[in-house]
């Protein structure tokens, strides 16, 4: 089984894997089991929409969301990278888009929008997709702009980096609100302050009623949190983005989200490629055992579990082989002992708030009120 060593050194590295967060919005209706369909399909019997092409070499399923039922691809490509190489990410984005991706996530965080929308509008130029229409972007928040009056404007910078004029999805990264600021981590604890979430959550609407967000949704949010969301939002969240794989399992939040029409998206699932020696999925003897006699990849394994579960997914790779292995999940499922065996993991959660504050200082708020760990 899998080790973990969590002195300093893995600390700091947990802190960097940070930036491998990735969201989502809408409402949510339950996919049909997802385990059962072959080969390319939409969830829902979905449509091409208008302005999508239909030349698109794309086998990526894909979810209907939110109360039309927008597309959303079950995989999407993550662009979060530590350290940040521009032309890696450019060229990831790229490669990607040829092999048939067509979902970019990217955040203000990330510092990536600018080199996603280039890379975009260079795939555009050169053929391999024919319009922004065919494509998927996501875009998200941080904690330093989740105050009511600075949503909008943050947006409209994110569109701007991306040389956009709508995102697909929009989400809130983290239900925490700092002192504001430029985006960055890890962030002062006697930074945090309130969060209204009713008056961010407003400024979320205003944002999609204005058509600069498609779909807006949350990251991170608890059932705990989701419930407080629910209660004063007109427009519901579309999708929560949450750390999900067969190491945290999550099945209490994907439960209460298909029970209110809320779409799970997985971050983080293949347990963080930035902290090898703590990677709980690819140091799985479970895993590794289901994919040696099903002649797959661990990587594989746990993306196939968590399309079954009726997730979508953002996973990062820089390199093409990869790209392309996590994309070929659609035509096999999991057996019924497959899936017994991987509920027998056991469980452990990588991220938490302690992962975006620095260990020093006091906060005023409750630090377990901002954070994501289910209870």
């Amino acid at each position: 089984m899998y080790k973990f060593g969590l002195n300093k050194k893995n600390l700091c590295r947990i802190r960097m894997h940070i930036l491998n967060f990735s969201p989502a919005h809408a409402f949510y209706t339950t996919p049909a089991s997802p385990h059962k369909h072959r080969g390319p399909h939409k969830q829902r019997g979905m449509a091409s929409p208008a302005g999508r092409s239909s030349t698109s070499l794309s086998k990526i399923p894909e979810f209907l969301v939110g109360p039309i039922g927008q597309p959303m691809p079950a995989v999407g490509l993550g662009t979060a990278s530590h350290p940040f190489v521009e032309e890696e990410v450019r060229a990831a984005v790229l490669t990607a888009l040829e092999l048939g991706y067509r979902h970019i996530d990217t955040a203000a965080l990330y510092a990536s929008e600018r080199v996603v929308g280039k890379a975009m509008a260079e795939a555009v130029q050169r053929g391999i997709v024919v319009s922004r229409e065919e494509l998927f972007v996501t875009s998200k928040v941080w904690c330093t702009q989740c105050h009511p009056e600075l949503m909008l404007p943050s947006l409209k910078e994110s569109l701007q980096n991306l040389q956009m004029e709508y995102v697909d999805l929009y989400l809130i990264h983290w239900p925490m609100a700092v002192k504001p600021s430029k985006p960055h981590f890890p962030m002062k604890r006697e930074d945090i302050v309130p969060m209204d979430l009713s008056g961010v959550w407003k400024a979320m609407e205003e944002c999609h009623r204005l058509g600069l967000a498609k779909m807006i949704g949350v990251s991170n949010f608890t059932t705990k949190k989701l419930q407080e969301l629910l209660a004063i939002a007109k427009i519901p969240p579309a999708i929560n983005q949450v750390e999900l794989n067969p190491t945290w399992q999550q099945k209490k939040l994907i439960d209460f989200c298909k029970g209110k029409s809320i779409q799970v998206a997985a971050y983080s699932p293949l347990g963080g490629q930035r902290i090898p020696k703590m990677n709980p999925v690819r140091q799985s003897d479970i895993l590794e055992e289901i994919g040696k006699a099903r002649g797959k990849s661990v990587a594989q394994i746990s993306l196939r579990w968590i399309y079954e579960q009726g997730a979508s997914m953002v996973v990062k790779s820089l390199k093409r082989e990869r790209l392309k292995e996590n994309i070929e999940i659609f035509d096999w499922e999991l057996s019924d002992e497959d899936r017994l065996k991987i509920a027998q993991i056991p469980q452990r959660k990588l991220i938490t708030v302690q992962n975006l504050l620095c260990p020093e200082g006091i906060s005023s708020v409750d630090i377990s009120d901002v954070d994501v760990l289910e209870m």
